[in-house]
C-alpha cells in the first residue's frame, strides 16, 4: 500500500468510525475505489487511531470512571455494591458500559465466520445497511426529547444501547448511529445519547485490536511509513468527527447524515446491482 492510499483510508477510517455513516461500508467502497487490499497490520493501526482519538476527548470522564470502577470492586467486597454504584453516577456509568459491551462481544465471537463472509460479499450489501442506517438514525431524531442523562440512565437503556452496537456488525449499519439513534429512542438526552455511544465504542475498539494483535507479526511486511501515517490520520479524523458529531446534536440535528447515507446507499446499490461497480 502506496502513503497516499494509507492516508485516505486512515481518514476515511477516523471520520466514519464516529460519524453516524458507517466506516465498515467506507472502507471496503474506498479501498475497492483505490485498488488496495485490507493488510491486517495497517487495520489494527487504524482502529489503534480510532481508539486515541476517543480516549483523548473523554480523558477526563474515563479517568473517572475507571477510578470509580475500582472502587465499587471494594463496595463489592464489602458487601454494599448496590448502594455504591448508586452513590455514585460514574460508578454506574462504568458498569453500564460494561453490560453494554456483552452483546457485541457474543456476536464477534458466535458469529465471527458469518460476517466476515457479508465483509467480502457484493457492494450491494453494505449500500443497503448503509440506506437502512440513514433511515434508523432520521426517524430516531423524530421522536420526542428525552431527558435522560449521565444521572440517571439505566442498565435497561445501557443494555438496549449495547444490542444496537451488536447490530452493527454488519457492514454498512453504523455502530455510532445505531448506539446513538437506540438511545434517542428509549429517551435519552441527545448530547448524553452521543457521549454514551463514543464512549461504549471504546471496549469494541479495545476488543478489535486484541483480536487482531495476535496475528499482527505475519503482516508487518507492508509499509511501516503507510501504517504510521494511516495512524496519525485516523486519530486525527477521529478527533474531529467526534467533536463535530457532538456541536452538531447539541446545535442542530445528525438529519445531513441521514441524507448522505441514503444516497451513497442507493448509488452504490444501484451501480453494484448493475455491475457498474
Amino acid at each position: 500500500m502506496d502513503i497516499l492510499s494509507a492516508i485516505i483510508i486512515g481518514i476515511v477510517q477516523g471520520l466514519t468510525e464516529f460519524l453516524p455513516i458507517s466506516s465498515s461500508a467506507h472502507l471496503i467502497f474506498v479501498q475497492k475505489a483505490l485498488g488496495v487490499e485490507s493488510n491486517l497490520a495497517f487495520d489494527t493501526f487504524l482502529h489503534l487511531g480510532s481508539l486515541i482519538a476517543v480516549l483523548l476527548f473523554f480523558y477526563a470522564d474515563i479517568y473517572k470512571m475507571i477510578k470509580a470502577w475500582w472502587l465499587s470492586i471494594g463496595d463489592l467486597l464489602q458487601g454494599r455494591f448496590r448502594e455504591g454504584i448508586y452513590e455514585d453516577p460514574y460508578k454506574r456509568l462504568a458498569w453500564y458500559v460494561i453490560l453494554a459491551s456483552v452483546p457485541v462481544g457474543i456476536v464477534g465471537i458466535l458469529f465471527e465466520d458469518q460476517v466476515d463472509a457479508l465483509f467480502g460479499g457484493a457492494l450491494y450489501v453494505p449500500a443497503f445497511f448503509l440506506f437502512v442506517t440513514g433511515t434508523i438514525l432520521y426517524l430516531s431524531q423524530r421522536m420526542d426529547k428525552g431527558d435522560i442523562d449521565f444521572a440517571n440512565i439505566s442498565a435497561k437503556e445501557s443494555l438496549f444501547m449495547g444490542l444496537g452496537q451488536a447490530c452493527a456488525v454488519l457492514p454498512g449499519l453504523s455502530r455510532s448511529g445505531t448506539t446513538i439513534a437506540a438511545g434517542l429512542v428509549l429517551g435519552l438526552n441527545k448530547e448524553f445519547a452521543a457521549k454514551f455511544s463514543f464512549i461504549l465504542s471504546i471496549p469494541a475498539i479495545v476488543g478489535a485490536v486484541i483480536f487482531q494483535i495476535k496475528d499482527i507479526g505475519a503482516a508487518m511486511d507492508a509499509n511501516v511509513a503507510a501504517i504510521l501515517l494511516g495512524f496519525f490520520a485516523a486519530f486525527i479524523a477521529g478527533y474531529i468527527a467526534i467533536k463535530c458529531v457532538l456541536e452538531l446534536i447539541e446545535k442542530r440535528s445528525l438529519d445531513i447524515f441521514s441524507y448522505y447515507c441514503w444516497v451513497i446507499g442507493i448509488i452504490i446499490f444501484l451501480g453494484s446491482v448493475a455491475h457498474i461497480f
